[in-house]
């Protein structure tokens, strides 16, 4: 796969004249539809179909994988809820190039695998389009950087598809920030702990499909995410706990990240699960995994908070992303679901449940959208954030999680990788946004807007 061609490719096709964001020539009035085409539908981008499917105001004009089982359940899927076929591309690596040249999609949503998501992103917003990408939206500094200029070159908006920023337990906490009940900020910790040993070595046959195999004979994610853990050593996947901590903390809005370094413990809990599921001579327990079991990376702030990072996925552990909010009048943590507030909580120096304080603080996205995310995957998010990309696409407007925060947030895997290299070394964080930190307004989480 020549990804640099591809990029070539991709450029070239939305530097050519008379392509220029649509959205820059439409009156300024709302839509009431939204034309959207799929690179990727396979379990990830499925589930962002169903729910494009539960909306009135959303038509699906294209669809795109070179798996075509992928396809015909994706097909199935839309003609049973009632809606015209899509027109279908699946005609090799390249021919999501073919789709983003429609003149009937106003957005593309991206759930491919991650070292696709910039060639395609860049596709989109070449040709004038709004695109959403998977998480996480860059596997290289480079890619950061790609999506940032591309923006600013072409004015197409790019929005990463972070799902746990609107946790509705994350919401309160981000309008109890906001309304300073934890005092001023001074740390977050946070993470990805989630035990992904099954989804790595998957077969996808009937016994569940636990094994020892990945690559070309993995079955879904195994035939590729697996590798990154063979590749690659640092945190490899920090936005699900970096994003909703951004937010906190206003990040690329009147605060941005300095600086971070990373440790890594020894790895040894993916090749025990080979071992454990296909032998000590089964060809994959010779494999050497670079990544370690446990990565810890700490980020500091312009404005003088910390964020702990964690990413553990190799380890037998439950499900966990570690939340905390600390300031200068109180605490709040999600693991163990307490709370602590200063001249508030009933106890000195005692937490109490959060349960009450969360329900309370509710915020108004939630209370307003809570019946329509019922359907919605993960707990209702998935809902959430497809709506703030149909409703910026509406609206003609920057997305609720922006393009700047995609570049910055996955730029922490190859920054994190770098310290981890140089001996732990601290390294330092580009600004994205090149000074416009200092200005930019808060756009996430305002009311019941995104």
């Amino acid at each position: 796969m020549d990804r640099r061609n591809f990029i070539q490719k991709a450029t070239l096709a939305g530097s050519a004249a008379g392509i220029f964001p649509s959205f820059i020539y439409k009156e300024n009035k709302p839509l009431d539809k939204v034309r959207m085409g799929f690179i990727g539908v396979g379990l990830r981008g499925r589930s962002h179909v169903q729910q494009a499917l539960y909306r009135p105001d959303i038509e699906i004009n294209a669809i795109c994988d070179i798996d075509a089982s992928a396809v015909d359940i994706t097909l199935n899927l839309i003609k049973k809820a009632g809606k015209k076929a899509p027109a279908v591309y699946s005609k090799g690596d390249e021919d999501f190039l073919n789709l983003v040249k429609r003149d009937d999609l106003d957005g593309i949503l991206i759930a491919t695998p991650w070292h696709w998501h910039v060639p395609m992103a860049l596709a989109v917003m070449n040709a004038g389009k709004y695109a959403a990408v998977e998480v996480s939206a860059t596997v290289t500094l480079q890619e950061s950087w790609d999506l940032v200029n591309t923006f600013e070159k072409t004015g197409s908006h790019c929005m990463i598809l972070e799902n746990v920023c609107y946790r509705r337990d994350v919401m309160a906490v981000l309008k109890m920030v906001r309304e300073g009940m934890f005092g001023e900020m001074t740390y977050a910790h946070c993470g990805y702990q989630h035990d992904l040993r099954s989804v790595k070595f998957n077969n996808g046959k009937s016994d569940g499909g636990v094994g020892a195999e990945f690559g070309e004979k993995g079955f879904s994610e195994a035939k590729w995410r697996t590798q990154h853990s063979v590749d690659r050593n640092g945190d490899i996947y920090p936005t699900h706990g970096l994003g909703p901590v951004a937010h906190w903390l206003d990040i690329n809005r009147g605060n941005y990240f300095t600086s971070l370094t990373s440790t890594a413990t020894k790895s040894r809990g993916l090749h025990k699960y080979v071992v454990d599921h296909g032998g000590k001579d089964h060809p994959n327990a010779k494999v050497n995994f670079k990544l370690g079991d446990i990565v810890t990376t700490v980020i500091q702030c312009h404005n003088g908070e910390n964020i702990v990072l964690i990413h553990d996925t190799n380890s037998p552990r439950p499900y966990s992303l570690g939340f905390r909010a600390q300031g200068t009048k109180g605490i709040w943590m999600n693991d163990g679901n307490s709370i602590y507030l200063e001249g508030v909580s009933p106890e000195e120096h005692t937490a109490e449940p959060d349960k009450k304080y969360l329900e309370k603080n509710d915020h108004p996205l939630w209370k307003k959208h809570a019946r329509e995310a019922e359907n919605a995957g993960h707990g209702g998010i998935d809902y959430f954030v497809l709506r703030g990309f149909v409703e910026a696409i509406k609206n003609k407007t920057a997305p609720p999680i922006d393009v700047y925060d995609a570049a910055v947030w996955s730029a922490i895997s190859p920054l994190s990788e770098m310290s981890i290299a140089r001996g732990n070394a601290p390294v330092e964080i580009p600004d994205f946004t090149r000074g416009k930190w200092k200005t930019n307004p808060r756009i996430f989480g305002l009311n019941d807007a995104f």
